[in-house]
């Protein structure tokens, strides 16, 4: 089998995102996805919230609501990720989300998600996303530290510079595309062991 998924980046600071839950799973998505980005536009709902989330969600401005779920709490959401420990209220998070076309990952249980959370490795600009088609977390972690490892430190400086050379090379997409392939192409050159 194959992973099929379509790995994209988004601007989580342009979307409404929706969790619904307030334990350690529900910390562990909220720190997962303010780590990558900040200013992401997030609401809680829950009947409690433990107080390191609470610490969290006020350090970020994430709007917290104390209450059971309810599909009205889907309204105005783009992604919704549920994370209480009943399977069943997990399963009506999904259900109403596939019903409004939400984007909807149920924490732990693959077969009723859209998306799933993978390791990220982030360096300035840089940002690389990793998954195992939600076989395997732990590979993705270790995968995340090796990455972490082998990234020179000065590759958001390289990127950097990169962006500023490109904007004067004259002549069409093709050209800049020739002239910037010519470039990096050091970036997957094999090194010879022998030097």
């Amino acid at each position: 089998m194959n992973n099929n998924l379509y790995p994209v980046f988004l601007k989580v600071k342009n979307l409404n995102v929706l969790i619904v839950g307030g334990g350690n799973v529900a910390e562990e998505k909220l720190t997962f996805l303010l780590k990558s980005s900040p200013d992401a536009n997030v609401t809680m709902v829950s009947t409690m919230f433990r107080e390191p989330t609470i610490a969290l969600a006020n350090k970020f401005g994430v709007e917290m609501i104390t209450d059971k779920y309810h599909k009205r709490f889907l309204k105005k959401k783009h992604i919704v990720i549920a994370t209480t420990d009943n399977p069943k209220v997990n399963i009506k998070v999904y259900n109403d989300c596939r019903k409004k076309s939400k984007l909807v990952n149920v924490a732990d249980n693959p077969p009723y998600c859209d998306f799933y959370m993978g390791g990220i490795v982030t360096k300035g600009n840089v940002k690389i996303a990793i998954s195992t088609n939600g076989k395997s977390p732990t590979t993705a972690k270790r995968l995340r530290q090796f990455f972490e490892e082998v990234i020179p430190e000065d590759v958001n400086e390289f990127v950097e510079n990169l962006n500023t050379y490109r904007k004067t090379i004259k002549g069409d997409f093709e050209e800049k595309v020739k002239v910037l392939n010519e470039i990096t192409k050091t970036l997957v050159e094999k090194k010879d062991p022998k030097n």
